[in-house]
């Protein structure tokens, strides 16, 4: 039965209701255009509208409506995803959040927020308390609360602090379900996993507590080294340095300085860039610890502050590629998570294999409190055999590899669905109308965007998985 548009409109009050095509073409957009492969199998899926809710009386009406009418549900934050998360797959009506935003309580340890709440403005808030979000996304300026925990896994922060699933990073989410009389149910603990990564397909995000840290004197720090083997021994070696308190630790190999026409300056034909981001107190420990690696500190600034422009951090992580592909749009990389338990000898011998060929592109963060990498080698797109080649190049060598060319939750496998997401996913939204096609109920389900890519997906020890409830 095809959804009741009119009604669904006319069920919103006054609510506006856009459906203007250009506008909906726009909407319906975010950056997963940094892969080839959904640039083209996203390509014309566009949404049949669109509204903006300002307060939860609002939201409530937009999901009454919609399983009054049946009408899909797709959330939107920032529009900042590369998996293609708020791109609807089959029509449908955007719920842009952007509006719905503000600080609903807090102190110095922890804050509440509205999902919308766009984070370089909720950040630029708590400073002015002395503290700040532990991570954020290198889309900071751009990404709200709630699309950056339904979407995202890490970023900035994520050396010192872990990835978003590690218990303490998340205190606890709000969400309502797509019932016609919603239910508000509060995730905490480890249940927060039910909603984290899950591209709101399990209820609508309206509230989310996150813990705080200090707000350091951040410095920026671009680091220069004569050959990759130095900038990896170094990376490695400041990623286990836990009183130094770095906040970013990036690897970009040349060529890829050469290819970001902002940093190109800083670093010298053929050597190796660590893009660094350490509070003030540190930079010459920092500055010290490089040169025993043959490193020299290129340039340091602080946050924001460099002649780049822009801050470090949209040098570093998904930021990095969409810099180079400004250059050449045809690079690409597979998401390569390198496991804790030999992450240097895993790199050093796969290295060698892209040598002198393709550059590797590595950012450095903790999970579960162990070292890990995650990037991989950047190579000018060719055809799916090609990148499925260099996946299974990458794996043999031990790399888990995240399919980031495909927009499923389960073919993604970023995130393991257990049983205990579908109960979920299904009690939340018994009608199936949030974000259709991004969720795979059923291993056997279809999926018109699965790619021939044999990945293996991430693989870290989550030890005690969530409970099913709502």
């Amino acid at each position: 039965m095809e959804p009741d548009l009119a009604a669904f409109r006319a069920d919103l009050g006054g609510l506006a209701f856009v459906d203007d095509p250009q506008t909906l073409k726009a909407m319906s957009r975010d950056w997963s255009t940094v892969s080839p492969l959904l640039r083209k199998s996203l390509r014309g899926r566009v949404a049949d509208g669109a509204v903006a809710p300002r307060d939860r009386a609002e939201i409530v009406a937009v999901i009454r409506a919609a399983v009054r009418r049946r009408v899909k549900l797709i959330a939107r934050g920032g529009g900042t995803a590369n998996y293609g998360q708020s791109v609807p797959l089959a029509g449908g009506v955007l719920v842009d959040f952007r509006n719905f935003a503000g600080i609903v309580a807090g102190d110095r340890t922890r804050v509440r927020a509205l999902a919308g709440t766009n984070m370089a403005t909720l950040d630029a808030d708590l400073r002015a308390t002395g503290t700040e979000l532990r991570i954020h996304p290198s889309t900071r300026h751009d990404s709200t609360l709630a699309g950056f925990v339904a979407g995202g896994s890490g970023g900035i922060g994520s050396v010192r602090w872990g990835l978003l699933r590690d218990r303490g990073n998340i205190a606890a989410i709000e969400l309502l379900s797509i019932e016609e009389n919603p239910r508000a149910v509060e995730l905490r603990g480890r249940d927060v996993l039910l909603a984290h990564h899950a591209y709101g397909t399990n209820g609508l995000i309206v509230e989310i507590e996150m813990p705080l840290a200090p707000a350091w004197d951040w410095h920026e720090a671009i680091l220069s080294f004569p050959d990759f083997a130095s900038a990896l021994a170094c990376a490695v070696r400041l990623g286990h340095e836990d009183a130094l308190l770095l906040k970013a630790l990036s690897l970009q190999e040349w060529p890829i300085p050469a290819l970001m026409a902002e940093l190109a300056a800083f670093v010298p034909a053929g050597r190796t860039m660590l893009n660094t981001m350490v509070a003030a107190q540190h930079l010459d420990e920092l500055a010290e610890l490089a040169g025993e690696y043959r490193g020299t500190l290129a340039h340091a600034a602080r946050e924001g502050a460099g002649p780049y422009g822009q801050p470090l951090y949209k040098f570093c992580y998904g930021h990095s590629l969409l810099q180079v592909q400004k250059r050449n749009p045809k690079f690409t990389g597979v998401q390569t998570m390198f496991a804790a338990s030999d992450l240097e000898g895993q790199i050093g011998s796969l290295h060698p294999q892209f040598a002198d060929r393709l550059p590797f592109r590595l950012e450095f963060q903790k999970a579960q409190g162990r070292l890990v990498a995650v990037g991989s080698p950047l190579f000018a797109y060719e055809s799916e055999a090609q990148m499925a080649a260099i996946v299974a190049q990458v794996q043999a060598a031990g790399g888990h590899v995240a399919n980031s060319h495909t927009t499923s939750i389960r073919n993604v496998g970023i995130k393991a669905l257990t049983e205990a997401d579908i109960a979920f996913a299904r009690r939340m939204d018994p009608h199936g109308l949030l974000n259709p096609g991004k969720i795979d109920l059923a291993p056997s389900e279809s999926d018109a965007l699965k790619t021939g890519l044999a990945t293996s997906g991430w693989h870290t020890d989550m030890r005690a998985e969530p409970r099913a409830r709502a």
